[in-house]
């Protein structure tokens, strides 16, 4: 049934586009013409047959231009997509991103495929395991990953969409009609779009997620049948594209992400949303990098993004981006036998896997049982996802939840790693320098994935640190050994305001030399910056300072421990191109003390060298840094390579004072039972790290908590989105 319709939109893909009412979207010539810049790129090569995003373009790409040849798509054959069967078949992660682009591609291009891949691709569109409690062949290990935030909103869209192309089908591995299948996935889809529609996304600004996110809530947006979860499904995608707009620098999404990997971080020309950030936004002059799934949205037929959201990614309005996302849960909270849950959610039942699995709160204790049973039951040892934490099965089995309980209280700062709970991020950017952080979050607990901060100029010009749970990635493998620059070992507590930005990192648990698979409990005894100087125009080292500039826009940094470039081989060693100074490297110890300041020439009065003036403003006085080991100072080492030696133990961190070169004073501590413990100041003034949980606050864009209603408006064109009432309200000037 969804064929024939999918048929009909498709073979005049704008007309809906066209014709629609809704003023203040990207008005629709203008959207056509982005569409198809980005489909020129991805069809510059011969279509690649084992692809079915490469299929998508090019098919859509002759249905829009006559005079495109696009009869290789039908050359394509079921054996070109054999290892995509192979993988499904396997019932191996990331599965469900495969299906729900063969959804896409059967539903719209079946009539240029050959007979055969259709039905091939048919066959196993019937025959997936949409959700958990499917069954699953005998001889199989699942090992698909379903409840993390991504992956569920992939997987519903799958089922709710596959069951309405085969409504009436019996589905081979569940033994359900396709009716069936939408009766399951349709509440729990609502579910979804809830959570989100009040609380956010807890893989927050993920450089990675946002993309897989876009997936699962484009396919139900331009395929449902259903207008009320079409239109939720437009909703969230306007609210994404208002995030990604409000931190987009140049071309880079410049943000703090929940999560991201090493493969998207040393150029945001790598990151997933790289090219479907600039076939949107058109804000940086880099070319387009690689046809991803920016491909899906090149494609769409019915949903245009608000034009809002271009006009505030291209603002020059100077300020501050608040946001506020996910749900609190503290792994470090005393015990409780009977815990007490945020808004009423369940630890228990589908509800629990839904909404505390989804942000990764496997093993924080107050629902460590509930997941230990449901491991176990589940036989969930065996698959890929718990194979690293498998040593843990004797233990747990027969264990009670008490002691499952103390068990996760005790190593909480470690075995939470995965945890993206409640967050609060503050963004500051102009047009020529955005800074952006997670600030006083999870302090010196272990991570997985989590870029804290970042300073960015450009799509090549950016700055951060990381503690590294491991060494120097291999030149042949940079992907085995990516918790070099994903960090992941302990998280800093960033103090930000606006220009100005204060890491300290102080591990608080010990490093141990034992576990495997990421599970390790070991870490490097360093931090460490990545501030690629051959991308910057001018490079200044003084005083402990490293300050760069690209045109306008300027980044200083500095290191309590002193920190030396590291030197790479280039043969042996992931480089990602890079050939000279780009990894600042601080020995000594995992803890340390990082300050980073942004300016732009402007802050400078005209008629002297702005950057000179930035150089020695913000060299001029060194930055005071005190260590505390609970209520005594650390002993000077005279004559040590490194500024202090501690002995490596959970303390209290450090106080930090120094003066800002615009902002004037800055004082922050590690912990408020630091001797000498301040909080947060700026110029005298004391700066709330959590000042309210507004879902949204910035110059563009407004939102409540929990409240599900948002605003945004810039030059006169605006949204206003209300998930309570399904009302969703653009308009232009």
């Amino acid at each position: 049934m969804l064929t024939c319709i999918c048929l009909t939109t498709v073979l005049t893909p704008m007309r809906s586009v066209a014709e629609a009412p809704d003023a203040g979207l990207i008005p629709p010539d203008e959207w056509l013409s982005r569409q198809n810049d980005f489909l020129g790129f991805a069809t510059t090569g011969p279509v690649a047959p084992s692809s079915p995003l490469s299929l998508i373009a090019h098919a859509e790409r002759a249905r829009r231009d006559p005079g495109f040849d696009g009869s290789a798509v039908g050359d394509a054959t079921a054996a070109d997509f054999g290892a995509i069967f192979a993988k499904l078949e396997a019932f191996t992660d990331t599965g469900d991103f495969d299906v729900n682009q063969l959804i896409t591609l059967l539903a719209r291009y079946r009539a240029m495929l050959d007979p055969g891949l259709v039905q091939a691709v048919e066959d196993h569109i019937l025959a997936f395991k949409y959700w958990w409690d499917e069954p699953t062949p005998a001889g199989v290990i699942d090992s698909q990953y379903y409840w993390t935030e991504n992956h569920l909103v992939i997987f519903l869209a799958n089922e709710y969409i596959a069951g309405q192309m085969y409504p009436d089908r019996v589905f081979t591995n569940s033994g359900m009609t396709g009716a069936e299948h939408m009766a399951h996935a349709a509440p729990r889809l609502e579910f979804w779009f809830d959570l989100r529609s009040r609380f956010g996304f807890s893989e927050w600004l993920s450089n990675v997620y946002w993309n897989e996110d876009l997936m699962g809530v484009l396919l139900l947006a331009e395929l449902a049948e259903d207008s009320e979860l079409r239109r939720l499904a437009e909703m969230t995608l306007d609210v994404m594209f208002v995030e990604l707009a409000s931190h987009l620098q140049n071309g880079s999404f410049g943000a703090t992400h929940g999560r991201s990997y090493m493969k998207d971080k040393l150029t945001a020309r790598d990151e997933d949303t790289f090219s479907l950030a600039k076939m949107v936004f058109d804000d940086t002059d880099r070319p387009y990098a690689h046809a991803d799934t920016a491909t899906l949205l090149a494609t769409a037929a019915r949903y245009r993004p608000p034009e809002v959201a271009r006009r505030i990614a291209a603002s020059d309005v100077a300020g501050t981006v608040r946001q506020h996302q996910s749900l609190p849960l503290d792994p470090l909270a005393p015990l409780s036998p009977n815990p007490l849950s945020p808004y009423g959610f369940s630890y228990t039942g589908e509800e629990a896997l839904m909404t505390w699995w989804s942000m990764g709160a496997f093993m924080s204790w107050q629902i460590a049982p509930f997941s230990a049973r449901f491991v176990e039951e589940n036989d969930l040892w065996k698959s890929s996802n718990f194979a690293p934490v498998a040593i843990l099965e004797p233990v747990v089995e027969r264990a009670s939840p008490s002691f499952v309980r103390r068990l996760a209280r005790a190593l909480a700062p470690i075995a939470n790693a995965g945890l993206s709970s409640e967050v609060d991020t503050s963004t500051w950017r102009n047009s020529d320098v955005m800074l952006s952080a997670a600030v006083d979050w999870r302090p010196g607990q272990r991570s997985e994935q989590v870029h804290t901060w970042q300073a960015t100029l450009d799509a090549d010009a950016l700055v951060f640190t990381n503690h590294p749970r491991e060494g120097v990635p291999a030149a042949g493998d940079p992907n085995a050994r990516e918790g070099y620059w994903t960090g992941e070992a302990s998280i800093p507590r960033v103090a930000h305001h606006e220009r100005s930005l204060v890491a300290v990192y102080s591990p608080q648990y010990p490093s141990i030399p034992i576990g495997s698979g990421g599970f390790g409990l070991a870490y490097e005894n360093y931090t460490h910056a990545f501030f690629p100087t051959e991308r910057f125009d001018e490079i200044v080292e003084r005083d402990g300072w490293v300050v760069g500039r690209l045109g306008e826009g300027y980044v200083a940094l500095w290191s309590w421990r002193p920190a030396r470039w590291r030197t790479y081989d280039p043969g042996r060693e992931h480089t990602r191109g890079l050939t000279e100074r780009f990894d600042l490297v601080a020995r000594g110890g995992a803890d340390n003390v990082w300050i980073t300041e942004v300016a732009t020439a402007s802050d400078f009065p005209a008629g002297a060298d702005p950057f000179a003036a930035f150089v020695d403003s913000v060299t001029s006085v060194r930055p005071d840094v005190t260590p505390y080991m609970g209520r005594y100072p650390c002993p000077r080492v005279s004559g040590s390579a490194s500024a202090f030696f501690c002995l490596h133990l959970p303390w209290d961190g450090f106080t930090v004072s120094y003066t800002s070169p615009t902002g004037g004073p800055v004082e922050f501590a590690w912990t408020p039972r630091s001797p000498a413990a301040r909080p947060f100041r700026v110029d005298g003034r004391e700066i709330d790290l959590h000042p309210g949980p507004a879902r949204w606050d910035s110059p563009w864009a407004q939102a409540a908590w929990d409240s599900g209603i948002y605003h945004a408006a810039s030059d006169g064109w605006s949204l206003d989105l209300d998930f309570t009432t399904g009302e969703r309200v653009t308009s232009r000037p």
